[in-house]
């Protein structure tokens, strides 16, 4: 993600439009860390009306995650204030915002701020948000940058930089070596790519603001993706360069941002304030356009955090599952090679039927047997034991002979119920992997209870209601407007494939690899090839293939899909298919929520 000096600029025009002017009504300090700042606002339409408004603005300088952004959600506050609190309250209660501004193109907020002293004079006081990663802070100053009080404290002795403390004078650390975009001349920009590094590392560390994003962005851009380093470039190259960065800091100046953020399927993989073209090129993923940076940073983080909040709370299933799995894999390696010690059955039987046939030649007391083999025609020399006789011999190789064959079938067996388990664990982890709410996981953990992986709690003998937990199934629409449904886990595929569709319906899985079942509903029309097509990359993305360019996808009408009797959830057997070979993304294809 790149949460740069660009991205800043961009929330600060959003800002300056909604909050210049408006008033700080209310102040939260909702986390150690956190602000939740309720601001009021009115202003004239074109026809002299007053309009008014709220907003809460959340300030988060969290080192994992600092973060700025306006939102209609209140939260809850400690019922006692923290003391920054009670110094912003004592000082800002009903202040009036006069400017908003973004120091260069640091990841530095300012807000300029007017309020009444105790004597009913107008004062001025400057509050700085600092998004710097595990240096983030937010800083309340004078009107001569005198350091008020902040959030966090920073003595010398954790920071030889800079001392952040009241009292003392606020400054920002100068970044050596680093030049603003916005007042860069040529000759700099050549200095800045006369060091010895990557093209990329060399702009995204020599100027303010810019992020490894964006640096490779301005590289493609330039088409010169492919330099490994800056001594590759020649001049006209880096002067060429040099003029597609211009023109990328004049919409920074004049404020025209592309706010977006590209999905890779149902993930959010990167934002920006800038179009990413090189992101796009291969159309891997899709694009979602905002008016606002603070709805598309909200949407970002919230996404991120619920799907790693799923990650978290499925952890013990994927444990559980991995342990199932890796067990089942060890069973499956021994039992192959126990079968194979099987394959000398068929000796001990020839050994058995020509000591049958020419043990009466024995006198007793011989150590082997040499005669005509007459299933090759070839001879063969058979071991004995001198103790017995051909006839007890002969009894002893059949034995073994009948051993190994009892061996081999129920080996056979146990290595067709081991597979199926592997199939069904993969399954299960595949679903895992594709879950989005707590009702996927709740159906996996019921899924996982029923085959005997994990443990049923309650009391015994209570019946409780084991039904299927209420989740529903991805849901898209094919380019032609056909609606394709994908199943999270095995009770949906389930449900999906013998329930849900009629017989001419066109299901389609994942060749020899744990998937979802994905189900096109024909409504009686016949399916041009694009919705195959889609309908198949769907197969293939829901599946363990999805991190390949490419997976091979069988489909065929929900009629010749057969349930064998006692097979586990989401299993079906098919024999005459259609097959074809398609990438594993799903970019463009219209998901219904």
């Amino acid at each position: 993600m790149a949460f740069d000096g660009i991205v800043i600029a961009s929330l600060v025009a959003e800002l300056q439009e909604k909050l210049t002017g408006a008033r700080i009504t209310k102040i939260a300090q909702t986390e150690a860390d956190k602000l939740l700042l309720t601001i009021k606002n009115s202003r004239k339409d074109e026809e002299g009306k007053t309009l008014r408004s709220q907003e809460r603005l959340v300030i988060s300088v969290n080192p994992s995650l600092p973060l700025l952004y306006l939102t209609e959600e209140n939260q809850a506050s400690p019922l006692q204030a923290p003391t920054f609190c009670m110094v912003l309250r004592k000082h800002l209660n009903n202040c009036k915002i006069k400017a908003i501004r973004q120091v260069d193109l640091e990841r530095v907020i300012c807000f300029d701020l007017e309020h009444l002293n105790e004597m009913g004079d107008f004062c001025e006081k400057r509050l700085y948000v600092e998004l710097m990663g595990k240096h983030s802070n937010i800083i309340f100053c004078d009107e001569a940058d005198t350091i008020i009080d902040s959030i966090k404290h920073i003595s010398l002795l954790v920071s030889s930089v800079r001392e952040v403390l009241p009292g003392r004078k606020y400054f920002i650390p100068k970044q050596e070596g680093k030049y603003s975009p916005l007042t860069l001349t040529r000759e700099e920009f050549l200095q800045v790519m006369a060091r010895p590094l990557a093209p990329d590392k060399a702009i995204y560390q020599g100027l303010i603001g810019f992020s490894p994003v964006m640096a490779g962005e301005l590289l493609y851009r330039s088409s010169l993706s492919e330099a490994s380093a800056t001594s590759e470039l020649s001049e006209d190259e880096k002067l060429h360069l040099y003029r597609n960065l211009t023109e990328m800091v004049q919409d920074i100046k004049d404020k025209a941002f592309h706010i977006h953020t590209l999905y890779q399927g149902d993930t959010p993989k990167e934002f920006a304030a800038l179009a990413l073209t090189g992101y796009q090129r291969d159309g891997k993923y899709t694009e979602n356009i905002y008016d606002s940076t603070s709805q598309m940073l909200y949407d970002y983080y919230h996404t991120k955090e619920a799907l790693g909040r799923i990650h978290q709370k499925s952890s013990d299933l994927r444990r559980i599952t991995k342990t199932a799995l890796d067990r089942s894999l060890k069973k499956y390696d021994l039992q192959k090679k126990q079968l194979k010690d099987t394959e000398k059955r068929e000796k001990y039987k020839v050994y058995g039927e020509l000591l049958t046939t020419y043990g009466y030649s024995l006198q007793g007391g011989e150590k082997s047997l040499t005669c005509d083999n007459y299933y090759t025609g070839e001879p063969i020399t058979i071991p004995l034991d001198e103790t017995k006789s051909g006839v007890e011999n002969a009894k002893k190789y059949f034995d073994r002979y009948g051993k190994l064959k009892r061996t081999m079938e129920a080996l056979s067996q146990q290595i067709k119920e081991t597979s199926q388990d592997i199939d069904h664990l993969n399954s299960i982890s595949n679903a895992l992997d594709i879950a989005t709410q707590e009702a996927d996981l709740a159906a996996i953990r019921r899924e996982l209870e029923e085959t005997g992986y994990v443990r049923r709690h309650g009391n015994k003998g209570k019946q409780k209601d084991r039904r299927p937990a209420k989740s529903k199934p991805f849901h898209y629409l094919s380019s032609d407007g056909f609606h394709m449904y994908v199943g999270k886990n095995n009770y949906q595929n389930e449900e999906l494939t013998l329930k849900f569709a009629s017989g001419n319906d066109w299901w389609f899985h994942a060749k020899e690899t744990a998937g979802s079942h994905v189900i096109v509903k024909t409504e009686g029309k016949e399916l041009p090839d694009r919705t195959f097509e889609e309908a198949a990359r769907l197969a293939a993305y829901y599946s363990k293939a999805r991190e390949q360019e490419k997976a091979e996808i069988d489909y065929i009408q929900k009629k010749h899909i057969k349930k064998p009797n006692g097979s586990k959830p989401g299993y079906v057997i098919y024999h005459t298919n259609y097959s074809m070979t398609i990438p594993t993304d799903i970019a463009g294809i219209q998901e219904i929520s």
